[in-house]
């Protein structure tokens, strides 16, 4: 391959650390280790990858990853988005990448063969080295993968790169995946499998379980309208959630993703289900159960948070957003950016209002250390436990979000802190409000509506911009069929992209961004 038209020698891999350094020489070898540079196998994708230079040799820096949109249009809007992502991050860190690898995923349709995808693709694949250029950071190699073959648009040999395209390897089988397993690092299935596991239920037992929701509604609604016994069913939940958790962490321990799920589904009854996923819409028992994030607690949490975000059924999609942000939170805690980014583009799409999924996805997008959130946690914790003051988060106790300093984020979006913490509680804690659920022949409000909240006094009016809405979202007017529980938007359409941005209207998948 000739100079400045592919990746040469000039790519290491930094396996885990200087020990387990493995370089990279063809373009081969180069679409191998997309999978290990994400940690799953990304799917109907396009991958932006930054290189450092170091000792003349490449380093992987960010990622940044969108879906391909499906209207041709959109595509140079998606292209400048995730050319300037990516850049302007790596910059943020202090390490602006020399140079850009790009890659394009998509498997064939029916009637379709891999070389039309990347002929197909091949405008894209021209967006993105104009896009990454205008930046002074020329892409050297962009691969397309589709169909178990890779194709070079960077190459212009058929001796090395044919026009149909070349074999990938055996996964598992390529010199960097045995350094990679050396290392320890893993690789998952793809997105779609790890989303799976938050989706709610599309089977017979959904119906049972919205009828669970309506019941225990008609019993705990009317009880957290009345601060008295609001406290009151905050204890009950956390002291259900501490059971539940208790019951999974002893149960004994399956093999495979989906029976371990199957498994904790059949540990958790529908109403134990209800109370929690109700319980969780008062966001201050949603702050106590987030402190479940470390040692023993964080395994039993997260499978939990996981089953309550898959019992959100059919007209109660946007209770889900309580569970899938305690799952992302407990993720990213313990370090798996890749479950926690999709759990809480997951949050978004179910209430893009909830504003503790928007504060941690950013965090967790722009690399912060969540330790600074866990000591926070931690302090309250205490405090509560022994009735002080807690003194880690106590300057920040006045403040309302909307007063919070800007962060490095492209938005400008006022989130966190200067040093990426949160306030102590980790929202206003304000009264909440909830409307009531309707019985299931009640007359319900018109199309496209919601009913009028009962809100607590000193609520509602006079809210600081951007605090979050402390109401439980209501029912939606829609009804589902029996048996199948509505989906919320968490594929193309609305997952990671930066807030308040959809190029040209067209559906783009999540970026994912982080230092490799």
């Amino acid at each position: 391959m000739g100079d400045g038209l592919g990746i040469g020698e000039r790519v290491g891999f930094d396996a885990h650390g200087a020990e387990h350094q493995v370089t990279l020489r063809t373009p081969g070898e180069l679409a191998d280790a997309l999978p290990y540079l994400l940690g799953y196998r990304p799917e109907d994708s396009i991958v932006l990858v930054a290189l450092h230079d170091r000792d003349g040799r490449g380093r992987f820096g960010g990622r940044a990853r969108l879906g391909i949109p499906a209207n041709k249009d959109d595509w140079p809007a998606v292209a400048r988005q995730l050319a300037h992502g990516l850049i302007t991050g790596s910059e943020r860190r202090g390490a602006r990448p020399e140079q850009m690898v790009a890659y394009l995923c998509q498997e064939p349709g029916a009637g379709e063969t891999g070389r039309e995808i990347t002929e197909r693709l091949a405008p894209l694949a021209a967006l993105l080295r104009t896009e990454c250029g205008r930046l002074d950071v020329p892409v050297i190699e962009a691969l397309c993968i589709s169909g178990g073959r890779y194709w070079s648009y960077c190459c212009p040999s058929e001796e090395c790169c044919p026009v149909e395209g070349l074999p990938m390897g055996l996964p598992g089988t390529s010199v960097l995946a045995a350094a990679a397993t050396y290392a320890g690092l893993q690789v998952r299935g793809t997105l779609r499998e790890l989303r799976g596991r938050l989706q709610p239920w599309e089977t017979a037992a959904a119906l049972e379980q919205e009828v669970a929701l309506d019941t225990a509604g008609m019993a705990l609604i009317p009880r957290m309208l009345d601060l008295p016994s609001r406290r009151d069913v905050a204890e009950e939940t956390v002291r259900l959630a501490r059971g539940v958790m208790t019951r999974l962490a002893e149960a004994p321990a399956v093999s495979g993703t989906l029976q371990a799920d199957l498994r904790d589904d059949e540990l958790l009854s529908h109403e134990e289900a209800a109370e929690l996923i109700l319980g969780l819409q008062d966001r201050t028992t949603r702050d106590r159960a987030a402190e479940w994030m470390e040692a023993e607690e964080a395994g039993p949490a997260l499978r939990l948070w996981r089953a309550l975000a898959r019992r959100c059924v059919g007209p109660y999609g946007e209770h889900a957003a309580a569970p899938l942000t305690l799952a992302g939170w407990v993720a990213w805690s313990a370090g798996d950016e890749i479950e926690a980014r999709e759990a809480l583009a997951m949050a978004l799409g179910a209430d893009p209002s909830y504003l503790f999924a928007r504060l941690l996805h950013q965090a967790c997008n722009e690399g912060l250390d969540p330790e600074s959130i866990r000591r926070c946690l931690r302090a309250e914790r205490q405090a509560r436990e022994t009735g002080a003051r807690p003194e880690a988060c106590r300057s920040d106790e006045e403040r309302t979000v909307a007063e919070l300093p800007e962060t490095a984020a492209s938005d400008g979006s006022r989130a966190l802190g200067s040093e990426g913490s949160l306030p102590s509680r980790l929202f206003e804690p304000v009264p909440v409000s909830m409307p009531a659920t309707a019985p299931r022949r009640r007359k319900r409000t018109r199309n496209g509506t919601r009913g009028e909240a009962l809100t607590h006094p000193g609520q509602g009016e006079g809210r600081p911009p951007g605090v979050e809405d402390s109401r439980p979202p209501s029912r939606p007017v829609g009804r589902t069929r029996p048996g199948a529980g509505r989906r919320r938007t968490t594929g193309k359409d609305a997952t990671c992209r930066p807030e308040g941005t959809r190029p040209g209207g067209g559906a783009t998948d999540g970026a994912t961004e982080g230092e490799g």
